[in-house]
C-alpha cells in the first residue's frame, strides 16, 4: 500500500510540474542577464523579450544580442535601447511580411528584416519586395545581402533594387550570396563608429529555421557564408597616408 501510495504522488507531481515546465520557454535566458547586467536594465531586457514572445517573435536573438553587447562592455543604457529598438524593428517587419503575403514571417525573416530597416532600408520597399517575390521564397537570404550590400557602402534604395532584379530572375540562395562579393569595397567612415557593427550582430543571431537552415547549412544562425559579417571587406579600408579626406559614411544607416 505505501508503495502504490508513492507511486501515485510521484505521478501527481509530474502532472502538476508538466504545465508549470510549458510556461518556461527552453534555455531561458533570465538567470544569464541577471548576472551579467544591472537589476534594472535586466528586468527592462526581460520585459522585452516577453512582449516579443507575446507578439512570437525570436526572442532568442534579442537575449543573445544583450549578452553580446554585455560581454563587449557596452554601456547598459545602450544595451536596454538598443535590445527595445530591435524588438520595435522586428514587429514592424513582422507585420509588413505578414500584410504583404498574407502568411506569418519565419524568424530568420524576422531577424533579417529588423537589420535591414536597422540600415536604413525603407520598410515600405521591404513590402514591395515580399509581393514581388516568387511565391513561397523565404526573404531570409536576400533580406541578409541586402544588409550586407549596405555595409559595403552601397545606398539602402540600391542595395534592395540588386536583390530585387536577382529574385525575380530567379536566383538561387547562393548566387544572391556572391552579390557582396561581386562590388568593390566601398570605403566606409571609421571615426564614429556605430556600437553595433556588422560582426558585432553576426553573433546576436538565433539558430536558423528549418527553412533557413535547409537553405544555407548555417545552424548558428545569422549571414549565410557566402554573406560574410563585414560585408565582405577582408581588410580595413586605407587611405592616403598624406591625405586630410575622410571617406564618406554610407547614406541612410542607422547605429
Amino acid at each position: 500500500m505505501n508503495s502504490i501510495k508513492i507511486l501515485v504522488a510521484v505521478a501527481a507531481s509530474a502532472m502538476l510540474a508538466a504545465p508549470l515546465a510549458a510556461q518556461v520557454p527552453a534555455n531561458d535566458p533570465s538567470a544569464r542577464l541577471e548576472q551579467v547586467l544591472p537589476r534594472g536594465v535586466a528586468a527592462h531586457v526581460l520585459a522585452v523579450i516577453a512582449k516579443a514572445r507575446a507578439h512570437d517573435l525570436p526572442t532568442d536573438a534579442l537575449a543573445n544580442r544583450a549578452l553580446k553587447f554585455a560581454a563587449k562592455g557596452v554601456k547598459p543604457d545602450s544595451i536596454a535601447r538598443s535590445v527595445s529598438e530591435q524588438e520595435t524593428r522586428m514587429e514592424a517587419v513582422s507585420d509588413t511580411l505578414r500584410r504583404a503575403r498574407g502568411r506569418a514571417a519565419s524568424a530568420d525573416e524576422i531577424e533579417a528584416g529588423a537589420e535591414a530597416l536597422r540600415k536604413g532600408v525603407d520598410g515600405a520597399k521591404i513590402s514591395t519586395l515580399a509581393k514581388e517575390a516568387p511565391s513561397g521564397r523565404s526573404l531570409a537570404i536576400p533580406l541578409y545581402v541586402i544588409g550586407s550590400l549596405v555595409d559595403r557602402g552601397l545606398p539602402s534604395d540600391s542595395a534592395l533594387q540588386r536583390v530585387a532584379q536577382r529574385l525575380q530572375a530567379r536566383a538561387s540562395d547562393r548566387e544572391l550570396e556572391r552579390l557582396p562579393s561581386e562590388l568593390p569595397a566601398q570605403a566606409l567612415a571609421h571615426g564614429n563608429r556605430p556600437a553595433e557593427t556588422g560582426r558585432d550582430l553576426a553573433g546576436t543571431k538565433r539558430p536558423g529555421s528549418a527553412a533557413g537552415a535547409a537553405q544555407n547549412g548555417n545552424a548558428g544562425g545569422g549571414p549565410p557564408p557566402g554573406v560574410p559579417a563585414n560585408g565582405g571587406a577582408s581588410t580595413r579600408p586605407t587611405t592616403n597616408p598624406g591625405s586630410t579626406h575622410k571617406p564618406p559614411t554610407p547614406p541612410g544607416k542607422k547605429p
